[in-house]
């Protein structure tokens, strides 16, 4: 998970992360809520879920928690 966290601060478009926009909490909260892959191939892999802000060139961790 750290490994996940360090390219995020980097690049949120590693393609280890796998980022995308997660459209059923998009549309739930009526803001852009992003999914980033902390681990991959295996079992309940754990998951980041994101926002931008509060301040720009800042985001905001949603929750870490196993893939459904």
């Amino acid at each position: 998970m750290q490994k996940a966290l360090a390219f995020m601060e980097v690049n949120l478009r590693h393609s280890s992360l796998h980022t995308h926009k997660y459209e059923s909490l998009t549309k739930r909260y009526e803001e852009e809520i992003f999914e980033s892959y902390a681990e991959s191939n295996t079992p309940a892999a754990y998951r980041i879920f994101w926002k931008y802000g509060p301040k720009k060139s800042e985001l905001t961790i949603i929750a870490i928690i196993p893939h459904p």
